[in-house]
């Protein structure tokens, strides 16, 4: 049985990788520094599984390179990160430290583990390195061009990632992938806010006029796209990651509105409500996924709609989950500057 070490996976992504990869018969070490964005409510079916392994570590911790050499692990996926654009804005140190110096760590450790063992490091990415996009879509060839200390600081740690496969030839890949949403997403970010104010019959504030572009895609399309990236994907080479479908903060807004009322009566606080926007705010990101549809076969399979749905009804079936969570990281307004 192949063995995966996945870094964050508590909060969002990882813990929905760590789904597909239980799944597919992989044995899943999982590490987490365990803040306020991971939640073991994503993990809770896996705690006595004999797939699964759980430890508290920060991957600035020295203890990382000691974990790699007892588990021999084939492939690192790191998705350990500070990713809130405004709590970077409110405190950029955080998204440093761990964005940067915990990934130089990774690094370092995986450089001497590398050498005795075979491994691979999937780096896992974001869009917004490289900034504004506000006609066309952004390849694998643009510049990094990030505009708030949360892209820059993910810009950092892709550059660092790909210096060490150029000086000290670590066999890593990384990948840049655009909105992310689905099941088990921390309400700070845009969709799970929306539904915990629907659930909660309060108004859904949204930046400036609403009309800030993503191309959002669904959280377990990107899973399969990491898997296949471990699989097939080349030594060194950067993979963007995206559904090409985007949607401004407007139409999300109202499509979540559409769905609430089908599933119940909302209450009648439930109308969008204009907030002032937050410094920096870029208002495009597009990805051009190119790459990996023609040198990896891979494909979305899930359209907006669907997935929009399928998230829902997860919040819904699942209100416990905000339950697990601070309240005041949920309501309270960030990020203004």
């Amino acid at each position: 049985m192949k063995k995966i070490l996945v870094t964050g996976g508590l909060g969002f992504i990882g813990s929905n990788l760590i789904d597909l990869l239980i799944s597919k018969k992989f044995y899943v070490i999982n590490i987490d520094k365990v803040s306020y964005s991971s939640n073991f409510y994503n993990t809770k079916e896996y705690i006595n599984s004999r797939k699964y392994k759980f430890i508290k570590c920060n991957i600035k911790d020295k203890k990382l390179k000691k974990i790699l050499f007892k588990h021999k692990p084939d492939a690192v996926f790191n998705l350990a990160a500070e990713t809130h654009v405004d709590r970077s804005i409110d405190n950029p140190e955080n998204f440093i430290q761990s964005n940067i110096v915990g990934v130089f760590n990774l690094l370092e450790c995986f450089k001497d583990y590398s050498k005795k063992y075979k491994s691979k490091l999937i780096h896992i990415s974001t869009d917004e390195v490289y900034g504004d996009i506000l006609s066309g879509r952004s390849s694998e060839v643009y510049p990094y061009k990030p505009s708030s200390p949360y892209a820059a600081s993910k810009a950092a740690s892709d550059h660092l990632v790909s210096s060490y496969v150029r000086t000290y030839k670590i066999p890593a890949i990384i990948t840049n992938c655009s909105n992310n949403y689905g099941p088990k997403q921390h309400p700070e970010k845009l969709i799970p806010k929306l539904i915990y104010n629907i659930l909660n019959n309060k108004p859904l504030p949204i930046y400036g006029k609403g009309k800030n572009s993503r191309e959002w895609i669904y959280v377990k399309d990107h899973c399969e796209a990491l898997l296949k990236i471990f699989l097939k994907g080349k030594i060194g080479e950067f993979y963007n990651i995206g559904s090409n479908k985007n949607l401004n903060n407007l139409q999300v807004s109202k499509e979540l509105i559409n769905i609430s009322k089908k599933i119940f009566k909302v209450g009648k606080k439930i109308k969008i409500l204009f907030v002032k926007d937050r410094p920096g705010h870029d208002i495009r990101y597009a990805l051009n996924s190119n790459k990996i549809k023609n040198k990896l076969g891979w494909r979305p399979r899930t359209n907006f709609r669907q997935g929009i749905r399928l998230t829902f009804d997860w919040y819904y079936k699942n209100k416990t989950y905000y339950n697990s969570l601070s309240k005041k990281d949920i309501v309270r307004r960030i990020g203004k500057g």
